[in-house]
C-alpha cells in the first residue's frame, strides 16, 4: 500500500462539491486514513508551496487557496500517488480528459478543485507538513 497526500481546494469547497469528490475518493478503492477541513494561511500556503517561490504564479496561488476552507486528506492505496493523478485529471481542467475529478469540478488553472502529491518525496513531505502521525488511522 502507498499513501498519497490530496486537497479539496477552497473553489471545490465553497461550490458543494466536497461531498461528491469524497464519494469519488471512496469508489476509486481508496482509504482515506487522514482529513482535515481547514483554513490556510497566506502564510501556511506560502510554506506549502515553497518549491513554487521563485514562480511568478505563487503570490496569486497562495492568495488563492488562503481565501477560504479546505480539505487535506491521507488517500492510501495500490499506487496510490499515480492513481490519485489519474482520478484528478490535468492540471488544467480544460485539459483534462472527461471523468477526471479536474474537468468535472475545476474552474480554471489555478482552480482546478484538487491537489495531489507527484513523487514519494513530495508525500512524505505534503503528508507531514498537515498532519502528525498520531492522526493517520494505521
Amino acid at each position: 500500500m502507498e499513501r498519497t497526500f490530496a486537497i479539496i481546494k477552497p473553489n471545490a469547497f465553497l461550490a458543494g462539491n466536497a461531498g461528491k469528490i469524497i464519494a469519488r475518493i471512496y469508489a476509486e478503492g481508496f482509504k482515506i486514513v487522514g482529513m482535515k477541513k481547514l483554513y490556510l494561511s497566506k502564510r501556511e500556503a506560502e510554506g506549502f508551496y515553497y518549491v513554487h517561490k521563485d514562480r511568478p504564479f505563487f503570490g496569486e496561488l497562495t492568495d488563492f487557496m488562503s481565501s477560504g476552507p479546505c480539505i487535506v486528506m491521507v488517500l492510501e492505496a495500490e499506487g496510490a500517488i499515480k492513481k490519485w493523478r489519474d482520478l484528478m485529471g490535468a492540471t488544467n481542467p480544460a485539459n483534462a480528459a472527461e471523468g477526471t475529478l479536474r474537468r468535472e469540478f475545476g474552474d480554471s488553472l489555478e482552480a482546478n478543485a484538487t491537489h495531489g502529491s507527484d513523487a514519494p518525496e513530495t508525500a512524505a513531505f505534503e503528508i507531514g507538513y498537515f498532519f502528525s502521525g498520531l492522526e493517520l488511522l494505521m
